[in-house]
């Protein structure tokens, strides 16, 4: 049994205290004894819980300068002044798509002269709420909230007409962004988030990942019982579909941790009732079954991520040159926390595939979050990050929707600016438990 731990604490928040009934949970990360009394946790302890929402910060050079990344590692400003930077995708000729939900549409930009930075920056495609976008050979995909369309590429990387090849999908609710991405067996897979925190859905594709094929037929669920996964993908050498969950909130500010899954048809993964290593959802009763039932019919994630840090797009290392250890490994854009005390996220996760499968969790970008004596709440962050890909050459895109930048990763060994080194951003606390766990990344 893994940290089979509780705390007793006061709900608070910080800025605008509210007063609010106590809620229920069970700290720590551990897993739940299946022969417990069902009840557990059900009997008054009480949830610590936060508002703080660091400041934002704008861009400059010399908070870019402070920026953590592995030795050798190097970045840059690709393009700035976009608004609402989200999604992103890179074609094979070097053209990065970039879809703008706010502003309904989708950007092409370009680096004519090979200098690191855009020079082209032009709409390619408009719709309302446009965030999904996935680029298969000459084809993109793009997914608003409820319909998914195609396009084709022109030879300038512009795109031709949009046709939709399936829609009614459910609406957004408190997770409307949805995303698609082309897997190994030529299907299409878009994640369609919960409506809610934690509740029990009336439509079966809300809180799941949708498979169908490119022109839209055979629909079906590939996974269900998760809450929000935007960040996903398919591990270049096994086929093997994985992604970050988004937890639950207030069910304290070290609960829930955002979750790494191997994604498999068919199966289930615990939300809205169960949770890290099968433990209860002490809101919410699962119907016509018990917690231990419904755990043993739910699988568990293979990791474990700091509380409430927002994984976003993820991206597997698969083209062009890095260093060895880098490739085929996972790159997930945290967007940052809004409800945790000290905040979590506002960082690049990175995780480490050997031979086809995960062995290490590692920080890989870091120092988006800072702290700062002017702000109200101790601490000022220059960026939410949303967007994470991969250009032909090996260089990482990062976006950031809050100031509208895309920054660019690359390895330039020993010319490189020396830097610190990056740390997971407040994940010192002696019981979050992090990482991979064992019996479940094998």
């Amino acid at each position: 049994m893994r940290f089979a731990t509780r705390s007793l604490a006061t709900f608070a928040t910080l800025g605008a205290l509210a007063s609010a009934a106590p809620a229920v949970a069970q700290a720590g990360a551990g897993s739940s004894d299946p022969s417990a009394d069902e009840d557990r946790g059900r009997k008054g302890v009480e949830i610590t819980g936060h508002v703080l929402k660091p400041v934002p910060l704008e861009w400059s050079q010399d908070r870019m300068d402070r920026l953590a990344l592995p030795p050798g590692f190097a970045i840059n400003v690709f393009a700035r002044d976009l608004k609402n930077a989200r999604m992103m995708r890179i074609a094979d000729d070097g053209t990065l798509y970039l879809t703008r939900r706010k502003q309904g549409d989708v950007l092409m930009l370009r680096d004519t002269n090979g200098d690191g930075v855009a020079d082209v920056n032009r709409v390619a495609a408009s719709k309302e709420q446009m965030h999904g976008i996935e680029v298969a050979g000459n084809t993109v995909y793009l997914m608003t909230v409820n319909d998914l369309y195609r396009a084709p590429r022109n030879a300038d990387g512009t795109l031709g007409e949009l046709e939709k090849i399936a829609g009614d999908f459910p609406e957004g609710g408190q997770h409307p962004n949805r995303m698609v991405v082309m897997g190994p067996d030529n299907r299409l897979y878009v994640s369609v988030g919960s409506t809610c925190n934690a509740c029990g859905e009336t439509n079966d594709e809300n809180a799941t990942i949708v498979s169908l094929n490119p022109d839209g037929s055979d629909r079906r669920i590939f996974a269900s019982g998760l809450r929000n996964t935007i960040g996903y993908g398919f591990e270049p050498a096994t086929g093997t579909a994985y992604g970050f969950d988004h937890g639950i909130d207030w069910l304290g500010d070290n609960e829930q941790h955002e979750e790494f899954n191997r994604l498999e048809d068919g199966k289930r993964y615990g939300w809205p009732y169960v949770y890290a290593m099968s433990r209860f959802n002490p809101q919410d009763t699962p119907p016509d079954q018990s917690f231990s039932d419904y755990a043993a019919g739910s699988q568990e994630p293979i990791g474990l991520h700091t509380p409430h840090s927002a994984p976003m797009q993820l991206a597997f290392a698969t083209r062009g040159r890095l260093p060895a250890e880098y490739s085929g490994d996972a790159f997930v854009a945290m967007r940052g926390s809004w409800n945790r005390q000290p905040p979590s996220g506002y960082e690049v996760l990175r995780v480490d595939f050997e031979n086809g499968r995960p062995v290490a969790m590692k920080p890989f970008l870091t120092g988006f979050l800072m702290k700062d004596e002017e702000s109200p709440t101790g601490w000022g962050q220059m960026g939410r990050l949303a967007g994470m890909a991969q250009g032909p050459d090996g260089a990482l895109y990062l976006s950031d929707d809050e100031n509208g930048v895309i920054y660019r990763i690359t390895y330039e060994g020993e010319r490189a600016p020396e830097r610190a080194e990056p740390e997971f951003t407040n994940a010192d606390s002696g019981n979050l438990a992090l990482g991979l766990v064992a019996d479940g990344a094998r």
